[in-house]
């Protein structure tokens, strides 16, 4: 399929006209706007440079919230209460510090300050959230994404100590798990979510969990 250019017109073509690896459209912007239109066909964006890529892979990497893994040095840890949970209370801080964290293999960030903006009006909106681990007072984990209706679209986790992202996002599963959640996209494949219960669906299925929960 031929690579769709965007405009500043609000549209997305057809999920089916994405290519084998999921690219389906380039340019536009990540306005607050074209972002919840993305996130409602099952589209997330990605950056290379400047311009913001559109994707929507086949297969999807998923999580059923009641698949999530929690091995017993997990277990313990969190028995242990060493770390603190929450959510919602440091947004901002979440954000900035996955787009400021470096990560092995990647030459800076695909969070650029218009998305970083967009993303803290979803946030005062109500549309994007974080969870937050803490220790002693201080932030040291945490992750952020999108919810729709009973779909969490997770986009990006840091820790600054060992196995603080991972307490963030178990617990958080757990409490979204409560909250009705069904699924939680994890867009594509890590060893890392693998080992916390993701698996594969069909694009066409992920589709129409969207359709039915959004």
């Amino acid at each position: 399929m031929p690579l769709h250019a965007l405009d500043q017109s609000l549209w997305f073509p057809p999920v089916e006209d994405a290519g084998e690896d999921g690219l389906l459209a380039m340019g536009g912007d990540v306005s607050v706007n074209r972002l919840l239109l993305a996130y409602k066909q099952g589209i997330f964006p990605w950056y290379d440079g400047d311009i913001p890529l559109w994707w929507c892979p086949d297969p999807r990497f998923v999580l059923y919230p009641k698949n999530v893994k929690v091995s017993k040095s997990m277990e313990s840890l969190i028995k242990k209460k060493s770390f603190q949970f929450t959510i919602d209370q440091s947004f901002t801080q979440v954000i900035r510090n996955c787009k400021e964290l470096q990560r092995k293999g990647q030459d800076g960030t695909w969070i650029t300050d218009e998305l970083e903006a967009s993303l803290n009006e979803l946030h005062a909106s109500g549309f994007a959230h974080s969870a937050e681990t803490w220790l002693n007072g201080h932030l040291v984990g945490g992750l952020y994404g999108i919810r729709m209706g009973e779909l969490f679209f997770g986009e990006s986790m840091f820790s600054k100590e060992s196995n603080a992202s991972k307490f963030a996002f178990i617990r958080y599963i757990q409490q979204l798990q409560q909250e009705g959640v069904c699924l939680i996209d994890c867009q594509v494949y890590t060893p890392h979510l693998e080992s916390l219960g993701a698996e594969m669906i069909a694009r066409k299925e992920f589709m129409n969990i969207l359709k039915t929960h959004s």
